[in-house]
């Protein structure tokens, strides 16, 4: 149960904020006495999923029921049970039916016969402060995070805006689009809390003239953010729009690296070093034998070779500073500006092949190989790094990288019931054979191709013990 004393910006950002992640056959019981507040919180939530096609909403009390067709895939239904006589003529009325594959909200819950077991409770009472409401929340779920997203943007001046979710990424952390009127942000929620990092890297970025999103509001201890929107214009999307820009979008690439790995690394991040990637390729060996049929002992001996290898090719370079999750979907093309940069969080210092590696070998789209030869030649002209040992490097680099990645989505479809990562594989795997190619990486590559491949068979026997079936 959570509860919150609001006022009425502070109610219709609550209303907008559950409007953000509702899904058909969410059902959200709105009680309380007249006048409590019900139908403008109901109000704001249609008018919130329907955007820029909203509709005028007015009370159903003597219709008792409003449907509204929704924008995003299903159909909101409204239902006001004050005037109801008699349960059955919720059958007439068609809502029983509707409980099942719209979103419902309704009002005077108390006249239903018996409340879907799975609903949301939003109860609003009165307040000493007669401009004030107490919302009480219970059942459903997240509601208690979904009652602190609100407050914080309320807290943050865009109690008006719409929430739209983002595509998130592989961890927790969830982004939504706050629109006002003409301007937009972005909400960060990272219920770990661990914003600081992003704050740290975000100031230091902005600081030496890169393309971080400015912070507009933050509160740390709760794992909120509300940041500068850089827009639509993912890499990604502008690949596939025009994929003739590839070599252009890729050049500006290795130059930004050029120019971030020429500033000393921040005292604040924290070293990838031979030891920490052994220990990270660990999660292959963890989680893809197994997964596959292998013995489970079978890629024991990956990460003392990594760490070895390391030694051998990369551990001469004075390390640079590494965004880490660097590949298209996290690099926003604004033209002639710089690069937009979002996800770097996790940031780390790193021998200076890791992010041209992560922009090259991308695990969500085939990069060509003339364009990944032509930036690392790129690389290596602007920065005089030795070629032989760089290759061997980028390629030790790679091979790492893509091992924990298969083991990342491994891990995701088996524990944490995400399957679709797996469709990814086939390309990362192809990515792995080429980095085990290069002739340093013979000893690795000896034990890996003892392994079966992530082919069809493979990943249906994955697919088949996910945690969501």
């Amino acid at each position: 149960m959570t509860m919150l004393i609001a006022d009425q910006d502070m109610t219709s950002a609550l209303a907008r904020m559950l409007a953000a992640t509702a899904r058909p056959g969410d059902v959200i019981l709105l009680d309380g006495p007249v006048g409590a507040g019900k139908t403008h919180f109901a109000r704001a939530f249609i008018r919130a999923r329907q955007g820029a096609a909203a509709e005028d909403v007015p009370s159903p009390t003597f219709t008792l029921v409003q449907t509204y067709d929704d924008p995003l895939g299903t159909e909101i239904w409204h239902a006001d049970l004050y005037r109801l006589t008699d349960p059955a003529e919720l059958v007439e009325l068609g809502l029983d039916d509707a409980l099942s594959d719209a979103i419902c909200l309704i009002e005077w819950p108390d006249r239903l016969d018996q409340a879907p077991a799975n609903a949301l409770w939003i109860t609003i009472a009165g307040d000493d402060d007669p401009d004030l409401r107490r919302i009480t929340l219970s059942g459903g779920a997240d509601t208690a995070r979904i009652a602190a997203r609100a407050a914080f943007v309320a807290g943050a001046g865009w109690a008006d805006a719409r929430v739209v979710p983002l595509a998130g990424d592989a961890s927790a952390r969830r982004y939504f689009r706050l629109t006002a009127g003409a301007h937009d942000a972005v909400l960060m929620d990272d219920p770990s809390g661990a914003c600081a990092p992003f704050v740290a890297m975000t100031d230091w970025l902005r600081g030496h003239g890169f393309g971080a999103p400015e912070l507009l509001a933050t509160d740390m201890q709760a794992g909120f953010l509300l940041v500068q929107d850089l827009g639509d214009d993912l890499v990604a999307r502008v690949l596939e729009r025009v994929p003739d820009a590839a070599p252009v979008i890729y050049d500006r690439i290795t130059d930004f690296l050029v120019s971030l790995h020429r500033h000393p690394v921040p005292d604040f991040v924290a070293p990838l070093d031979g030891a920490a990637l052994a220990d990270q390729v660990g999660l292959f060996a963890d989680w893809y034998p197994q997964a596959v049929g292998a013995a489970p002992d079978a890629a024991a001996g990956i990460a003392p070779l990594i760490a070895a290898l390391h030694r051998d090719w990369a551990s001469d370079v004075t390390p640079v500073l590494c965004l880490r999750d660097f590949h298209a979907e996290n690099l926003i093309w604004q033209g002639d500006a710089p690069l937009g940069l979002i996800d770097y969080q996790d940031a780390v210092a790193c021998h200076p092949a890791y992010d041209l590696v992560s922009a090259l070998q991308d695990a969500r789209r085939d990069v060509d190989p003339a364009i990944e030869d032509a930036c690392i030649a790129r690389y290596l002209a602007a920065t005089g790094l030795d070629d032989t040992r760089f290759r061997a490097a980028y390629a030790l680099l790679g091979a790492q990288r893509n091992l924990r990645i298969i083991g990342i989505f491994t891990r995701l479809c088996l524990r944490d019931g995400k399957p679709r990562y797996l469709d990814f594989m086939p390309r990362v795997w192809a990515c792995l054979m080429r980095d085990l190619s290069h002739p340093a990486l013979a000893p690795l590559a000896q034990v890996v191709h003892a392994l079966p491949a992530p082919d069809g068979t493979a990943i249906e026997r994955i697919r088949a013990r996910c945690a969501s079936r």
